[in-house]
């Protein structure tokens, strides 16, 4: 935009100040809706087998990187269980 291109220029900040806090509001509850589509659609393909999205559970390792954790009674026990 023309922040990038001019960085002074002042109408262009003060537009993006008074826009910002209408357009914040709408992006995270299009972000919302989009991760419960795509949760859906998961759980959808993964109930052919049996599960759920609810059964496997993402954790940040320290190092960086995340293990994903299988649990078969579903849920967010937060326990063990096999890790695929």
């Amino acid at each position: 935009g023309v922040l990038e291109v001019e960085p002074g220029h002042a109408l262009a900040r003060r537009k993006v100040a008074e826009l910002q806090p209408k357009v914040d509001p709408r992006l995270e509850k299009l972000k919302e809706e989009t991760l419960g589509k795509l949760k859906d659609l998961g759980n959808s393909f993964l109930s052919n087998f049996g599960m759920s999205l609810d059964n496997f559970q993402l954790n940040e390792q320290p190092g960086g990187g995340y293990n994903i954790s299988f649990n078969q009674g579903g849920g967010g026990g937060g326990g063990g269980g096999q890790q695929s």
